[in-house]
Order: C-alpha cells, then structure tokens, then sequence
C-alpha cells in the first residue's frame, strides 16, 4: 500500500505540485485503485480530514533556525525559497514570524536549474555569489551546483522518499543549521 502510495503521490507531481492537498488526493486515488468496488464515503471524508489536520498543524521551527536567520539577516540579502503549495506555505512562513528578516519569499512549484537561474536573475543574484541552505540534496544542492552557485546540506530526520538523491558525496553538510553562520562566513 505504501509503495502504491509512493508511486501515485509521484505520478501526480504534474498535475498536483508538492504538498499537503496533493497528497491528499494521492491518498484518495490510492484508496479508489485498492478498492475497485468504491471507495466509502467515509473513508473520503476521513482521508480529507487528515489532509485538513495536516493543512493546520502549527509552525514548528527547528532548534536555532530563529537564531540562525536573524544573525544572517544582519550583513547577508535572504531570499526564502520553498517549494510546495501556495496557500500552505505563505501561511506557513507568516506563522514562523521570520518574513521580516527575508527580502524576497520564493514559492516555487520546482525547484532545479531553471527556476533557480530565473530567480537569480529576477533578484540580481549572481550565481557564484549564491548559497542555497537546506534539507534536500536534489532539490536545494544539486541543482544550485549546477548552475555555479553554493549550496549546504543539513539533513533533518524527515525527507520525502521522492527527494532522496544519488551523488558523489562531494556536497557539503552541517549536523545543524547553528553551524551555517560560521561556514558562511568562512566561504567569503
């Protein structure tokens, strides 16, 4: 059921995007492919809360994320780039009480080489003057490598089967994001 769910949460990636509603759907396409007969209204109705659960969760910030921004905010341009739903994440980011401290917020529906080049380009950022933070090696390093810029790793214990990544291990990492001032200021 879980591998189902995987590979129909990645089919839907065209026509849905990332995030809390399309994996709602997902659930409920997988619900309707493992019960041919019909899928029980309450079992729609159940799966829909769950989404909506999920949809108002509160804010978490991870330990010294706070911190972290605000000492950057004071001699470095933050650009937030995320990926995901709309709605969900511009509430997300408002709850984190952080917006201020970014100069740009980015909501993406994908994040590789070309959204990238567009968003340097929109913001004049150079690409060699570049640094991508985050937890996903496909979607936060890889591509931001690709295109001439600099981009950390800092693995968190939660990652979508779907943004898991093979490379050379050649991608720099921090065991926490309190360590990123410092390697920041070290590669300037």
């Amino acid at each position: 059921m879980a591998e189902l769910l995987d590979w129909t949460e990645r089919a839907n990636l065209a026509h849905f995007g990332y995030g809390v509603k399309s994996f709602t759907l997902s659930m409920i396409e997988t619900a309707a492919a493992l019960l041919p007969d019909g899928v029980p209204v309450e079992l729609v109705r159940g799966i829909l809360g769950l989404g909506k659960e999920l949809l108002a969760r509160p804010v978490e910030l991870i330990d010294g994320v706070r911190d972290v921004v605000t000492d950057l905010a004071t001699d470095h341009r933050l650009l937030l780039i995320t990926k995901g739903d709309l709605l969900h994440q511009e509430r997300k980011i408002h709850e984190s009480g952080l917006t201020p401290l970014f100069e740009e917020i980015e909501v993406v529906s994908e994040k590789d080489e070309a959204t990238y080049t567009r968003i340097l380009r929109e913001h004049r950022v150079t690409a060699a003057s570049f640094v991508m933070v985050g937890n996903s090696v496909k979607s936060d390093v890889l591509p931001v490598l690709a295109i001439g810029g600099r981009a950390v790793h800092i693995p968190y214990e939660y990652l979508w089967q779907h943004e898991h990544a093979e490379h050379d291990g050649g991608v720099p990492e921090l065991a926490s994001i309190r360590e990123l001032p410092a390697w920041i200021r070290a590669q300037e």
